[in-house]
């Protein structure tokens, strides 16, 4: 009797889910008979399903569960679109030796043509991108501690880059008079040639004061970790 009820239980809900799926467009009124057991058995089937759809079958799709999914989603939906498409683009361009067109990258990405043209018409305004952006940002203290290793070791070009991006001179301050001619193999900052040759003949006292005025201009980097978990329905 309790198996015969069981699989009655599971008949049920698998009814309510394919009578759910059939649906043009599923609401959250839809779901308001379900289980936390049914939501998430309806979760998993249209992770499965929406994984194995591309094109524009796919924009279909999204366009038919669009408002039960929640912000994690959509969010990992844009990364991955993201992802394809800023791949495609660097792939075609290496081997058609020209920027690819629309219809290219969505035949290579397996999107639709107007998924392609939505991302990458509105993508610098997303806060994922903008996002992405500050982290690059967040890492510039870095790269600059490696210029700055290299340059106080001689390396010219190093000191080079280092002064361009930061411009600091006098002490640490920054100068608007300051003019700094790249060249070869020596900077010139006003009358000045600081050279591969001359920084050999500086003394420990000289190297050390030329590093007291680069180390001023570098931040202090902070690290933050964060890590957020959640399911494809709304809450």
């Amino acid at each position: 009797m309790k198996a015969k009820k069981g699989l009655q239980k599971l008949t049920d809900s698998a009814a309510k889910i394919n009578k759910v799926l059939a649906l043009e467009q599923i609401t959250h009124s839809d779901l308001e008979s379900f289980t936390d057991l049914e939501k998430s058995n309806l979760s998993e089937v249209l992770t499965e399903k929406f994984n194995k759809l591309t094109g524009d079958e796919r924009d279909e799709f999204s366009n038919k569960i669009e408002p039960i999914i929640n912000n994690h989603f959509r969010n990992q939906l844009w990364e991955s679109n993201h992802g394809k498409i800023t791949y495609a683009i660097s792939t075609l361009m290496q081997e058609y030796g020209r920027m690819p067109n629309k219809a290219e990258i969505a035949t290579k990405t397996e999107l639709s043509r107007q998924t392609v043209h939505k991302h990458l018409e509105e993508y610098t305004n997303h806060p994922l991108y903008l996002g992405e952006i500050e982290r690059f940002k967040f890492m510039t203290s870095k790269v600059l501690a490696k210029v700055f290793q290299f340059a106080v070791n001689g390396d010219m070009g190093a000191a080079k880059l280092y002064f361009n991006v930061m411009g600091y001179l006098n002490n640490g301050q920054q100068s608007n008079n300051t003019l700094i001619k790249n060249q070869n193999n020596y900077i010139q900052i006003n009358g000045t040639v600081l050279s591969q040759e001359t920084i050999k003949h500086l003394n420990p006292e000289q190297l050390n004061s030329i590093e007291s005025i680069l180390k001023t201009a570098l931040p202090q980097p902070e690290v933050l970790n964060a890590e957020i978990s959640n399911g494809l329905l709304s809450q």
